[in-house]
């Protein structure tokens, strides 16, 4: 990493004339690229490394090519000699997916200043799906220039191999195979002449001043109009209520019938195609992620990718033979490796679990409840963040921290077992009708270390029961969050 960041140091004095004053390590994403921010007291930038060297000159090459013609993505600066290194503009870390998350109650919630922000969206994609595509050179995309039968076939690999056959469904290889197949010649019968994004979602669209811009689109290609429709409205992470996906559905199809001839009924024919597609590379990459990698955020987040393929299988009959995919997609749901991920629903029980962040420099939190305490975990053998200068002011909540913590402190080890003893704990308290809990994350500072963890484990337990979660920060609320 620190190599990386020397290169990136390099190539921003050779584009600036002048070092950098300000470096922050950005979290990482699902790709294996490696992101910084860099710049002064006035300006930043972010630099980027990425080792592979076709998949950044698609991403240059589009990049380009959309800065061309006035859409808005961030604008490439310079590139290094040997094509790995490169900046480009800092349109910030605000998404559309944070927006969702600060104007939404709950899940059932979907306010009308989120709605308009996704029509703006899908105004958008109409701008990269219809007059992106014009001038646009398709042998540049990678891996392949078409969604076409091989990149199909290769999701739906990748959902048998790493999802599948991790959750130790029983496959019959020849008749799967075949259904594939016959998806597969289904889904191409829809028109596949439009730019397609391939990653529409809206950790990808981001807010700079009030206006949508978008990045890594270094997978785009030819292919149907659908699949980036599907990918930004069933996004499994936003959970959007079914109404308001086919209220933007149609907002979508009305958008596009200023600009073409549409037939609406075949439109949606094949949406629903892709959208079995999306779910199942969605799964896929959930199982290679989560299963194989054994990551925290992409494992909890399969409980969601699987409710959104049972919404699917429960409404959605496609016109095409495909009995052997079906019948493991219905089993999925009652897979015993997956039942550990499933939220468990206690409706009349009030169960409130409070979970605190707090510094050794003064105390262990009392319990409120005056039930005597509960948890109490000791994170000061986690590498600490305070020894970077950069992230000396930072907080947990800081994303450079939490890039940190995850990288270079191994801080989700740390955090597993406390996961699992804290769920055995809950399932029982919820069992015997109890009304309190508390968990307790302690550092030197009370700053970085435990303000992260015990963020993350109220994550965990919001995902998982259906409780009420309280969360104290006790030495930042002390010093009003400023360090």
């Amino acid at each position: 990493m620190s190599a990386h960041l020397d290169q990136l140091q390099h190539l921003y004095k050779a584009w600036s004339g002048q070092a950098p004053t300000i470096i922050q390590p950005l979290p990482p994403s699902g790709s294996n690229r490696t992101y910084y921010r860099l710049g002064d007291s006035h300006s930043s930038i972010i630099g980027t490394f990425g080792a592979n060297n076709r998949e950044n000159e698609a991403f240059f090459y589009l990049s380009q090519h959309f800065t061309n013609i006035q859409l808005p993505v961030p604008e490439l600066y310079i590139v290094a000699k040997d094509r790995q290194y490169y900046l480009q503009e800092d349109i910030g870390d605000y998404s559309l997916f944070q927006f969702v998350k600060d104007h939404r109650k709950d899940d059932a919630h979907f306010p009308e200043t989120v709605k308009n922000k996704y029509q703006q969206a899908l105004r958008q994609l109409i701008a990269f799906q219809m007059g992106g595509q014009k001038g646009l050179d398709y042998h540049h995309c990678y891996p392949r220039g078409t969604f076409d039968h091989q990149s199909i076939l290769w999701d739906l690999n990748y959902f048998k191999y790493y999802f599948l056959k991790l959750i130790g469904l029983s496959i019959d290889e020849q008749l799967l195979e075949v259904d594939f197949y016959h998806l597969i010649y289904y889904l191409l019968e829809a028109d596949c002449n439009y730019f397609l994004y391939r990653d529409f979602q809206s950790r990808n669209i981001h807010l700079k001043e009030d206006q949508l811009y978008f990045i890594d689109f270094q997978g785009g290609r030819k292919g149907a109009r659908q699949y980036d429709v599907v990918s930004l409205l069933y996004q499994s992470s936003i959970n959007m209520p079914q109404a308001v996906r086919d209220e933007l559905l149609a907002y979508y199809m009305e958008q596009l019938s200023l600009h073409m001839s549409l037939d609406q009924a075949k439109f949606r024919q094949y949406f629903n195609g892709y959208l079995l597609i999306r779910l199942l590379q969605v799964l896929g990459a959930y199982g290679f992620r989560g299963l194989y990698e054994k990551k925290t955020y992409f494992l909890n987040s399969i409980v969601k990718g699987v409710k959104n393929l049972t919404w699917f299988l429960d409404n959605i009959d496609l016109p095409v033979e495909i009995p052997h995919l079906k019948k493991l997609l219905h089993q999925i749901p009652e897979a015993p490796i997956l039942q550990q991920f499933n939220p468990i629903s206690f409706p009349a029980n009030q169960l409130t679990i409070t979970v605190n962040s707090f510094s050794y420099k003064r105390a262990i939190p009392d319990d409120l409840s005056g039930n005597g305490g509960g948890f109490v975990f000791d994170c000061r053998a986690v590498l600490n963040p305070y020894r970077d200068p950069a992230l000396r002011k930072m907080t947990g909540r800081d994303e450079a921290v939490k890039e940190f913590l995850v990288t270079q402190s191994q801080i989700d080890q740390f955090l597993q077992p406390t996961f699992d003893l804290v769920e055995k704990s809950v399932q029982r308290y919820l069992a015997r009708n109890f009304t309190s809990l508390s968990v307790s994350f302690g550092c030197t500072g009370g700053q970085h270390r435990s303000v992260y963890c015990a963020d993350r484990m109220a994550d965990f337990l919001r995902e998982k029961y259906e409780v009420n979660v309280v969360v104290r920060h006790i030495e930042q609320e002390i010093k009003g969050w400023v360090n």
